[in-house]
């Protein structure tokens, strides 16, 4: 879910192996004077990108596609665009539906770069600290920072007899991370050779081993074990059967920081269609797409639920990876993702998110606070791998109100409580369940966290697994499209350049390098190095 500084070395730009003749991909554009350049071949006959959906990765692909020549038009299904990252406002409060955890916020920068303009100008970003708050069921605490010598000091008031241990531990998450995130993240995996290079590096840094595997062979207390292998579940992964690779995340953290924009995630989301806009492109909003036009192999354009058929040079996807190719992609254009390799695929869990508003303030609650719950493997078990929904959970509680109070009104906090649950193929009927389950949830947070909530309860909504396949279009309702282990990573994931039709790119969660804002952004990056120069399409 992270990635690498904005004076980060650009890595190299290959030509995409299964290119067609003539199709040349050019390097991506440097920051200064990129704007101009899409504008001055604007003037002429630019040719034509329709990305489908309006998260992070499609909003991010627009910029990048736009600053280089195309003419962008973004497609989404929603009132408004954002997504996973759309913004409730009901009863004064407002909540951020989606992503909350910023983390590598050079990778948004860049986009600013890219058009000449600098984020800060209209982006009010603010670190938080701690960056989590991690309650385990017996009310004892960790702060977990980025500060390296009071996260020595925490892990010595946990377990004295680890310390040495962690510092191994995150020795080994910085190797990782220069190898998994600084070469890799923006390699597209288009071919099985790109694997086998990695495979020396992926044997000396033990990807074979599970996160939590890694996590044990340093560490030997079972809470610390807790605290440094609960990253996988932020980007839809079970710390019990996701690759290592995944621990670089504590390092990225520990390297850039967590932050939260003033005015929420929803302030992100309206910086980025203001580039968009910028460059000339355009964002509609209630524009279901209904299929992908494929001629001869190729992408041709996008056929909207109402009729509309828009026509493109090249179509992106930020639409859930295995929705594209089940209901966007006619079957007779799909020889590698066909319906039965798509069902055969593992999915990541779901989630239950309750939205609350109080009219009173919790003010010792941090901004980012995990309560862990009586059991974790067996939890995990259930949710990942017996598909059970569990009387017990583990809960992330987010107060973006500690960072930025005007999110509600005068005098009362905004709040999102989120459940990791089983996706769809729990068979767990939503409608009927979810009110006992937020209750339940209640119950624990009042009885810990916030005394007095449900008297205190201003403003509610839900959001279930049945809400990520309707509303999101989320396979089986994964909240985070195929589950990241080793066997559905980099070159096993959904390919950022289709395999089956030409000029048709996946961005977002379900393709490489995965879910997490710093993953979705770096997909977006993938495709300056698979997408054809602009000028080579006029």
């Amino acid at each position: 879910m992270q990635n690498t500084s904005a004076s980060a070395q650009d890595p190299a730009h290959p030509a995409r192996p299964d290119a067609s003749p003539g199709d040349e991909v050019a390097a991506p554009p440097r920051a200064a004077g990129a704007a101009l350049a899409g504008r001055v071949l604007r003037g002429a006959r630019a040719p034509r990108a329709v990305v489908i959906g309006s998260g992070f990765g499609g909003l991010a692909a627009a910029v990048r596609l736009g600053v280089r020549g195309y003419d962008v038009t973004v497609v989404e299904k929603l009132d408004q665009p954002g997504g996973r990252a759309y913004v409730h406002r009901q009863d004064g409060f407002t909540f951020d539906a989606g992503p909350t955890v910023i983390t590598a916020p050079f990778l948004l920068e860049e986009l600013w770069q890219l058009c000449g303009r600098n984020m800060a100008d209209d982006i009010d970003m603010r670190p938080v600290a701690p960056f989590y708050r991690i309650r385990f069921h017996d009310g004892a605490t960790f702060d977990y920072t980025g500060d390296a010598a009071a996260m020595r000091a925490e892990v010595a008031r946990l377990s004295p007899g680890d310390v040495e241990g962690y510092e191994r531990f995150v020795r080994r998450s910085e190797e990782i991370f220069r190898v998994g995130f600084e070469e890799l993240a923006h390699v597209p995996f288009g071919s099985w050779m790109d694997m086998a290079r990695i495979v020396p590096d992926m044997m000396r840094l033990e990807s074979y081993r599970t996160v939590y595997g890694l996590v044990a062979k340093h560490v030997k207390d079972d809470r610390l074990r807790q605290v440094l292998s609960f990253h996988p579940l932020l980007v839809g992964g079970n710390p019990f059967s996701t690759t290592s690779i995944y621990s670089l995340i504590a390092f990225l953290e520990r390297n850039w920081g967590v932050h939260f924009p003033i005015g929420g995630t929803g302030a992100l989301v309206k910086g980025l269609v203001s580039l968009i806009e910028g460059l000339g492109g355009s964002v509609r909003c209630g524009a279901e797409v209904r299929r992908i036009s494929v001629e001869g192999g190729r992408a041709r354009g996008v056929e909207l639920a109402s009729g509309e058929r828009l026509a493109a040079d090249v179509v992106v996807s930020n639409a859930d990876s295995a929705w594209t190719y089940r209901h966007l992609v006619p079957p007779e254009a799909r020889k590698r993702w066909t319906d039965r390799r798509i069902e055969r695929q593992r999915y990541s869990m779901s989630l239950f998110v309750w939205y609350f508003g109080t009219r009173r303030q919790y003010p010792d609650v941090a901004h980012h606070t995990i309560l862990l719950g009586p059991r974790y493997r067996p939890l995990l078990e259930d949710i990942f791998e017996k598909h059970v929904l569990a009387d017990d959970f583990s809960l992330y509680l987010h107060r973006p109100t500690a960072t930025d109070p005007a999110l509600a009104p005068p005098g009362c906090d905004a709040f999102y409580v989120l459940s990791p649950v089983p996706n769809l193929l729990s068979g767990t009927h939503w409608p009927t369940t979810q009110e006992r389950y937020r209750r339940s949830i209640s119950a624990l947070l009042e009885a810990t966290l916030l005394p007095g909530l449900e008297g205190a309860l201003a403003s509610s909504r839900l959001l279930t697994p049945q809400d990520f396949q309707d509303r999101l279009l989320s396979f089986r309702g994964a909240a985070f499209g195929p589950e990241p282990v080793l066997t559905q990573s980099a070159f096993f994931r959904p390919h950022n350049a289709s395999e089956d039709v030409e000029r048709l790119y996946l961005v977002g969660a379900g393709t490489h390098p995965g879910a997490g804002l710093p993953g979705v952004l770096s997909s977006a990056r993938v495709l300056d190095q698979v997408v054809p120069d602009a000028s080579k399409l006029v």
